[in-house]
């Protein structure tokens, strides 16, 4: 992350900062009045310096420290409040005629349905949610923290029950992006063919057919897929309404203790 001020506006104080300093300087110097009545040569000769010159140094990073410091400075993101409430998953199921192919014994179908149980699992009460689509998107469940449903409600998707066959991935992702609008999230995509798709959100897809296809998750008789698919979720918790409004973690705080040391510093002179 780069480093940057969360309000820059503030830092156009720093030149009237610079400003007021100088008056105040001036103001404070005790020889303003000899420097308008004699040659500054002979002044210099005839003075040594007071000390007054490093206070109103000092005075003057005060200032300018106390500045930078309300205004911003930071270079990471701050944890979520809501950290403890993990983006939603919302798995997408293709239930078309060709998922009932028997390339893999049960079927692609059978084999993506038991992966749903699966991952449902591996998310232990984090919101998973699932869509049924082949030539239309249905909803099926939103996403909810009792994964348990999740697996059984794919249990009784079927091509026999999809209204229009076909692959409209494309539609499944718009219904999913929809759902998730307010919580943002991202999205696991069970088949055995992934036409081309646009996504505001993540898209993670596990191949459920004997073809490897290229960025897609292979379906594995063990928990190999599964862990990789919830290791990437994990990682891609996106919020579709944070876009744009990341919250910066203020460090100006790490220059209080060094105002505090140059104000003690400046109260001390002062007193004597």
């Amino acid at each position: 992350m780069t480093f940057h001020f969360i309000r820059p506006i503030v830092l156009l104080g720093l030149p009237l900062v610079l400003f007021i300093w100088w008056l105040w300087r001036r103001d404070h110097d005790p020889l303003r009045g000899w420097r308008q009545a004699m040659d500054p040569d002979l002044l210099s000769a005839v003075t040594m310096g007071n000390g007054k010159q490093s206070i109103g140094l000092g005075r003057l990073v005060t200032w300018l420290l106390a500045v930078l410091a309300v205004a911003g400075p930071t270079w990471r993101p701050e944890p979520s409040p809501f950290s403890d409430d993990p983006s939603p998953v919302m798995i997408l199921l293709k239930a078309d005629a060709s998922m009932n192919r028997e390339d893999f014994l049960p079927s692609r179908l059978e084999r993506a349905r038991l992966k749903v149980v699966d991952f449902s699992k591996a998310r232990n009460g984090r919101p998973t949610g699932l869509i049924a689509y082949a030539g239309t998107a249905h909803l099926v469940l939103p996403p909810t923290r009792d994964t348990a449903v999740v697996g059984t409600m794919a249990e009784h998707i079927s091509p026999d029950i999809m209204p229009k066959p076909g692959n409209d991935l494309n539609a499944a992702i718009q219904l999913a992006e929809k759902t998730m609008k307010e919580t943002g999230g991202s999205i696991v995509v069970m088949a055995d063919t992934f036409p081309a798709y646009e996504s505001k959100l993540p898209v993670h897809t596990l191949a459920v057919s004997r073809t490897r296809i290229k960025g897609a998750v292979m379906i594995s008789p063990d928990e190999t897929d599964i862990e990789t698919l919830d290791r990437k979720t994990k990682g891609s918790m996106v919020s579709a309404t944070a876009e744009g409004k990341m919250r910066w973690a203020e460090a100006g705080w790490w220059l209080v203790p060094i105002l505090a040391i140059f104000a003690l510093a400046q109260f001390r002179r002062t007193a004597e």
